[in-house]
């Protein structure tokens, strides 16, 4: 990870599970006044403390480094509110059904935001038999290509990985309404209603 926990997180998160500067201290077994340090910036928890400090504050390791807790709402895990997260140093394609925090190769991960496709980045689709067979008119060189295509619907997803140099068409399974995503890694994702 690129950041250490700030004292603003530590106080934000503490006064969310309504601990008192003296509680948190007793459940680490520091001083109230190292706790206040902490907070006004005076000092930083040692990282043995990390695990303790992130238990006692109700939160994952990765959440207390960021400052952000991250609550997902979407509990019955409705795809309709999936997001996808690619890490622009290995080209891993993650995906979740909700809100999550991230992180690939150090770094934490933005969810990608969808746009409509603009003339350069359209897809075209062709219904074939029980699939759709989807193309694009786009570049596949090594600096600049398509990464995936997938398929969403209420209950799947369907992602089929494209490569460099590769050519830049899928075949999707068709299962009613859905939404197609496609990924350039110059320009981000797109979406498209089917």
């Amino acid at each position: 990870m690129d950041t250490y926990i700030t004292g603003a997180a530590i106080k934000n998160l503490r006064e969310r599970r309504r601990l008192t500067q003296s509680q948190l201290a007793d459940k680490l077994s520091v001083s109230d006044k190292t706790i206040s340090k902490w907070e006004t910036g005076r000092g930083l928890p040692d990282v043995s403390l990390l695990e303790p400090l992130a238990s006692a504050l109700g939160v994952s390791l990765p959440e207390l480094l960021s400052g952000k807790q991250v609550i997902n709402t979407n509990r019955s895990a409705n795809l309709l509110r999936a997001r996808f997260y690619v890490c622009p140093l290995c080209g891993n394609i993650l995906h979740t059904s909700g809100p999550a925090l991230i992180s690939c190769c150090g770094i934490q991960l933005p969810p990608l935001e969808a746009e409509e496709p603009d003339a350069d980045h359209a897809a075209l689709v062709e219904p074939v038999e029980d699939e759709y067979y989807i193309s694009f008119r786009h570049p596949m060189s090594k600096d600049h290509f398509l990464s995936f295509a997938a398929w969403r619907t209420g209950d799947r997803l369907e992602l089929v990985k494209l490569y460099p140099e590769g050519g830049a068409e899928a075949r999707l399974h068709c299962r009613g309404q859905g939404v197609l995503f496609w990924y350039c890694n110059r320009h981000g994702l797109f979406r498209q209603k089917l």
